[in-house]
């Protein structure tokens, strides 16, 4: 059996396709940087990640987007030559005025080589890039204040959308019609799309014509796919999905997922990725192959596919990182590549961050994240640090977005703001809570020594809905500062569509990009 999900922590808005015996998945990233995760798989089951195909700015440029926006929903297609990505860049998302443009990339090699986007349109965000049997190609995707799905034809010579740009489904009256994918599957075209809204509610629901331009019948067993939402311990949020073909004929498909702990609606995981195997009725339907239309926790392998581990990837997503050449394609950064701020030949066996603005920026932040994976973990970090005044700090980053965080950091206690070389002034552990923006110290400022190695720590609950905060001076001996609530860092908090991340952080808000030294970064699953 496939236990789900099969893309834990902050993986949504899946995208699948197979070229051969290779499956690909791409996932919306937002505002982390770099764009796009993809991850390929052999068996459905085991799964490695990939580079990402958005690394350059010329491809893509957040700085400034507020939280949640950046790339929603991208769409990952194969026409036999070139791997296809089509995507979002959303700049506002406020009172219904959503600023979403539209651009496609292509490359013959899904690991590297992605080309300078093309701009396609800004009339609705979740495009998608449908490739039909005779050859033609068109966008897909849904229109602003979900008006209904656009369809309309592109022209890989001319490099733009060509011919009329057609309404063809207003939805089915479920409310936020968005995620269309369409498939030609035998004498119909099929539409599949999300609806009732990315939270409880959401769903996968199918619509079919015999011309792509419509008309389409719905599915009269909509939605295809749900929740159980009067059984809380069932799989949550199912939606936004996605239908891949083995190659020996089966269906899956890959949906959106959250998992809040028992008797809570608070996803500090984000939304995650899973899948369900599918069977057609004799209507020419798709139904789960388990019956029923709830999402499950694990779903029938694929007959006649061998089960495939990379080896590569075996313990890869914990265990400890003491810094080589190059930083895992798993770390993430916001908004830009961290190239700019970030080094690991200044200091070999380290990674220096050199400070920048603070976290509640939307531009220029100097942290470098992991997603959280599992309720229950343990993750640590050392630093070398030594600021000169209060507004320089550097430590162990707990966050979710630029108002939801928490921070253990260390810093300078003074009363103004002019950088200082008095080292009477003694250097402080902070440990700050950021909730919607407003600021605090969750206890009083700790004296700590002005030089050698400063080891911080924090350990999650195994419900997730708690986190304690740990510092040490010889990284033997933690001493416990406090235990706060992880309800800041949830999807329902900050009403966003992310999820929590541990990150090594260093701010200069001076300018003058005062470094820290990071030893190590350390995630255990307890």
């Amino acid at each position: 059996m496939i236990q789900n999900p099969i893309l834990p922590g902050f993986c949504p808005d899946p995208s699948i396709i197979r070229v051969g015996d290779d499956y690909y998945i791409a996932n919306s990233s937002f505002e982390w940087w770099p764009g796009v995760k993809i991850y390929h798989s052999k068996d459905l089951k085991h799964y490695e990640q990939l580079p990402s195909p958005l690394t350059r700015m010329s491809q893509l440029n957040m700085v400034g987007e507020p939280d949640s926006c950046g790339v929603w929903a991208p769409d990952i297609s194969w026409d036999g030559e070139y791997f296809w990505l089509i995507y979002t860049d959303v700049k506002t998302r406020t009172s219904g005025f959503f600023n979403t443009h539209n651009y496609v990339v292509k490359s013959k090699d899904i690991r590297g080589g992605w080309s300078e986007p093309v701009y396609l349109n800004s009339s609705g965000f979740d495009p998608s890039l449908f490739h039909d049997t005779d050859g033609k190609k068109y966008v897909v995707n849904m229109i602003n204040n979900f008006k209904g799905i656009l369809v309309q034809e592109y022209d890989p010579v001319q490099e733009c959308l060509v011919g009329e740009a057609k309404n063809v489904f207003p939805g089915t009256g479920r409310n936020y019609t968005e995620g269309p994918h369409i498939y030609h599957i035998g004498e119909y075209y099929y539409l599949l799309m999300a609806e009732g809204g990315t939270s409880y509610e959401h769903m996968a629901t199918m619509a079919r014509a015999r011309s792509i331009w419509g008309p389409y019948e719905e599915d009269t067993g909509n939605p295809v796919l749900t929740s159980d939402v009067e059984n809380p311990e069932e799989l949550q949020k199912c939606g936004h999905a996605d239908l891949v073909c083995t190659q020996n004929g089966e269906w899956y498909m890959v949906h959106l997922c959250a998992r809040p702990p028992k008797g809570t609606r608070q996803c500090v995981l984000g939304r995650e990725t899973a899948i369900q195997k599918m069977v057609w009725n004799e209507d020419g339907w798709l139904r789960l192959a388990c019956g029923g239309r709830f999402g499950q926790w694990e779903t029938e392998e694929p007959e006649g596919i061998a089960e495939y581990i990379f080896p590569e990837e075996e313990g890869k997503d914990y265990g400890r990182d003491d810094f080589g050449r190059v930083l895992d394609v798993r770390y993430t950064s916001l908004r830009q590549s961290y190239d700019s701020y970030a080094s690991l030949t200044e200091r070999p066996g380290y990674l220096r961050l050199y400070g920048q603005e603070s976290l509640n920026s939307c531009c220029n932040v100097s942290m470098i994240a992991r997603r959280q994976q599992a309720r229950h973990v343990q993750v640590e970090t050392s630093i070398d640090f030594v600021p000169t005044c209060r507004e320089q700090m550097a430590g162990l980053a707990y966050m979710y977005d630029t108002g939801n965080f928490y921070l253990l950091v260390k810093t300078r206690d003074e009363e103004y703001g002019c950088p200082s070389l008095d080292l009477k002034i003694p250097a402080k552990l902070r440990l700050i809570r950021s909730s919607h923006f407003a600021v605090d110290d969750v206890i009083p400022p700790i004296a700590i020594p002005e030089n050698g190695p400063l080891f911080l720590r924090t350990v999650t609950t195994e419900d997730g809905l708690h986190a304690k905060f740990y510092y040490s001076l010889d990284g033997q001996n933690f001493r416990e500062l406090a235990e706060v609530p992880t309800n800041i860092l949830t999807d329902e908090q900050s009403e966003g569509f992310t999820g929590a991340h541990f990150g090594m952080y260093c701010h200069d808000m001076t300018g003058g990009r005062k470094w820290a030294d990071f030893d190590y970064f350390e995630i255990l699953r307890k």
